[in-house]
């Protein structure tokens, strides 16, 4: 079956029946199926897409070209009844998740049966032969699994299993209890030692080869004979070990804080008086519960024990594999409502997570938990890409920590480089403002970086397993950042975000509910779909408009008249925002038909000027008369769209509005205007209709303001270049941008110039939202100008038309 174009696609008339707020049927034209959307390169599981069948519409329709009928979002067919239940469901995933975020505290993470062990270990500080923490035994007997190990139960990790079993054992012979649970503890690691074979290298848990040896030593000290000490498989650990010890910096790891701090269980000939001069003020050794129960057994230091007594009764007996989080799972959470679209609900606790976020800042970065001399580029970047985008004062050459020669590492001392934290580099890399050297030099890092590891298919992390991750990092390298709508990154993540399945890698695995969540998921899925109805009514609604109003005659074809409302819902999604989205469409529908009036040969210097004048004085009254003359039908028909865009707003709105209009059509009649002006008349009405713009005194508008004029001539420049590139590009028949390349280097700095303006919060500046408008119009012309015409037609199908399931 041959993909239909956008042409094809504007010409089908979609007529959903929608009930406010939750879609019932939801139709999409016949062209869009997985054959054409896996042009490009773009790779897009198969599965995701429903198959259409043709559906015969009513007596109505029928003189309509047929839709054709996507499978229901709805499981019932009484969409009265089901769109109050999707409300209410939605409404309590926002409750559930704003009590969540609101208690987020040290954050949430799943316990370690590992770091649980070690701590079991501690000896009665009062002399007494049983343990400090009984209640950690009782935890590890507790939470075996059916098969005799003990680890993540929804994922078999080798490492994972064989070193939180070899642990959980060793704490219960330690204490000669539980012997039936340390029995088949020790006969599971006995039957799957040798999986450690075909395990993926990848998914090694932290400091495997350290700590994996250090237990198995201290299980033959416990007479524990019925161990394969001698597998092939563990003499390959030990060599492992010895390698890696080699290579350790003792005399380094002594003096500052280094990703040694995390696994000291493992190691030997420590100098006890020096480290503890690395202890993080919370007690802890780089948060770790594991080494920092290890160095209170070597140690007895009291700051130690605090720190294991706070862990432990934060967490209810048992001990995670770091703690705190308070950082990393304010950072994720916060990243993972964004691209989900959902942040708009939770904008008070995102404000809270970013303060707090804030306030953890340094000059050297950041880490998972807070007051860490230690710091790593993932948390950084991600810390640094949300505060910059928040308006706070953050200064990217934080990343010079994580640098040496030309290459950024997660931190030091790191030997394999993994994609994630190298992926947020990139995402942080791409909201640099003009002149920083450090964000271009990691832009250019990253892309390569991960181009290579796709080229090679080595995409398995060392810190997430997660199945959709290759996808994630393909699509953000191909979505260039200043050409990423809204709407579009949110339809493309939804695909990739696995909720509550993502597990995490640490010394053990583990999950964190702030960052991977059903709720989250289910959240997205249910607003996207509103908002899908939602567009889906409006797109009928302008369709007609389009006819009513004989658009056509103006050389605006449907396949303009789609596009233009796809860049507005794609970027205004929010269902309460309709007209805003309604405007944004229209605006540029109608620009181009004035445009294209003004052009006509026979149109008259008289006749522009009565359409000016028609605005202005008789815009409220506009002529409805039939001519013979075709230029008065036609400046009819304008003045009847520009009263029809007015309608639904009070008379001072609709005086500003008619004002600016105003002010573009005389300059576009004396030749002054052109696209970049449409671009800047576009944020104007935006802003008007949405009440962000504030009039003076003398009832002109506030972008007299040197601010305001700054964004608006910067825009309207970047948006004549980017009108000029999307007239001129040449497209190849395999899908693959070649476009003209000029004045490239210029509209980068300008689109940097352009963020820096919208960014950046200055003392008695313009409201943040009104600046923003600048911003999503800029993008939705470089959008066009850099985006394949197929690809584009996925996107609109998405967005609009295909259901997230």
């Amino acid at each position: 079956m041959q993909c239909m174009s956008i042409a094809a696609l504007a010409k089908v008339n979609y007529s959903p029946i929608v009930q406010p707020g939750i879609p019932n049927k939801l139709h999409s034209p016949q062209c869009f199926t997985s054959s054409c959307l896996s042009r490009n390169n773009i790779c897009i599981s198969s599965n995701i897409y429903q198959k259409l069948h043709y559906k015969q519409e009513s007596k109505v329709a029928e003189s309509r070209v047929a839709s054709l009928d996507v499978l229901q979002v709805c499981d019932e067919d009484d969409s009265t009844a089901e769109a109050p239940r999707v409300v209410n469901k939605i409404e309590d995933y926002i409750s559930s998740i704003k009590s969540m975020l609101r208690t987020i505290d040290d954050g949430r993470i799943s316990m370690s049966p590992y770091d649980t062990a070690w701590i079991a270990l501690i000896k009665n500080i009062d002399g007494r032969d049983a343990p400090q923490f009984p209640s950690c035994l009782e935890w590890i007997a507790q939470h075996q699994l059916p098969d005799g190990s003990w680890g993540d139960q929804r994922f078999f990790c080798a490492y994972d299993r064989l070193v939180n079993t070899l642990a959980c054992v060793v704490a219960l012979r330690s204490w000669n209890v539980h012997a039936d649970k340390s029995r088949r503890g020790i006969s599971y690691i006995k039957e799957n030692v040798h999986k450690l074979e075909s395990a993926d290298a990848e998914h090694m848990t932290c400091g495997f080869e350290i700590v994996f040896p250090a237990l198995l030593q201290k299980a033959k000290n416990l007479g524990i004979d019925d161990l394969p000490y001698d597998a092939p498989v563990v003499r390959d650990v030990y060599s492992a070990r010895d390698q890696k010890m080699k290579r350790i910096p003792k005399e380094l790891m002594h003096n500052v804080p280094t990703s040694l701090l995390f696994s000291l269980e493992g190691l030997e000939d420590l100098e006890w008086q020096k480290l503890l001069k690395l202890q993080s003020p919370d007690g802890s050794f780089l948060t770790s519960p594991s080494s920092t129960a290890f160095a209170f057994m070597q140690t007895g230091d009291q700051n130690c024990l605090k720190f294991i007594k706070n862990t432990l009764q934060k967490c209810n007996g048992g001990a995670p594999h770091t703690f705190p989080v308070d950082i990393f799972a304010r950072l994720w959470a916060v990243d993972r409502l964004q691209r989900l679209g959902i942040s708009r609900f939770f904008q008070s606790e995102i404000k809270d997570c970013l303060s707090h976020i804030y306030r953890c800042w340094s000059e050297k970065g950041l880490f998972s938990g807070r007051d860490s001399e230690f710091c790593d580029i993932n948390d950084t970047s991600m810390g640094f890409r949300l505060l910059r985008l928040h308006g706070y004062d953050v200064d990217p050459n934080v990343l010079r920590n994580f640098k040496n020669d030309d290459k950024f590492s997660c931190y030091g001392g790191q030997i394999i480089e993994s994609a994630t934290p190298i992926y947020n580099l990139y995402r942080a890399a791409q909201v640099r403002f003009p002149g920083e050297k450090i964000l271009e030099e990691a832009n250019t890092f990253a892309y390569n970086f991960l181009q290579e590891k796709l080229a090679s298919n080595q995409l398995l992390d060392k810190w997430v397993i997660s199945k959709h991750l290759p996808d994630e990092i393909r699509i953000g390298l191909k979505m260039p950042r200043y050409a990423s709508l809204p709407r579009v990154e949110t339809r493309f993540y939804l695909q990739h975000y696995a909720g509550a399945d993502d597990v995490w890698i640490g010394k053990t695995l583990y999950r964190m509910e702030e960052i991977s969540n059903d709720s989250y998921l289910e959240l997205a899925r249910l607003d996207f779909n509103r908002c899908q109805a939602q567009h889906q009514t409006e797109w009928t609604s302008m369709q007609q408009w389009y006819e009513n109003f004989k658009v056509y005659e103006f050389g605006v074809s449907r396949k303009d008249l789609l596009l233009a409302y796809f860049l507005g819902s794609a970027t205004i999604f929010e269902a309460d925002r309709s007209k805003e989205r309604i405007a944004w469409a229209k605006s540029q529908i109608i620009c181009t038909m004035i445009t294209s009036f003004f052009n006509e040969e026979t149109t008259s210097s008289e006749q522009k000027a009565a359409l000016s004048t028609g605005l202005r004085n008789d815009i409220n009254v506009p002529q409805t008369r039939k001519s013979a003359k075709r230029e008065q039908r036609l400046t009819n028909i304008l003045l009847a769209a520009l009263h029809q865009l007015l309608e639904g707003f009070d008379r001072y709105t609709s005086q500003r509005l008619k004002n600016a209009w105003g002010d573009w059509m005389v300059k576009l009649q004396q030749g002054e205007a052109n696209c970049s002006e449409e671009a800047e008349l576009l944020v104007t009405t935006l802003n008007i209709c949405a009440g962000r713009l504030v009039a003076s005194k003398d009832d002109t508008l506030s972008h007299h303001d040197d601010q305001y004029k700054n964004l608006a001539n910067l825009t309207n420049k970047i948006c004549r270049h980017l009108s000029q590139i999307q007239n001129n590009k040449v497209m190849e028949m395999k899908g693959s941008w070649n476009y003209t390349r000029e004045n490239m280097g210029e509209i980068e700095q300008d689109m940097q110039a352009l963020v820096k303006l919208v960014l950046e919060e200055k003392s008695g500046g313009i409201d943040r939202s009104l600046k923003q408008t600048f911003l999503s119009v800029a993008k939705t012309f470089y959008y066009k100008a850099y985006t394949h015409s197929e690809t584009i037609d996925m996107h609109i199908f998405k967005v609009l038309f295909e259901p997230v399931v």
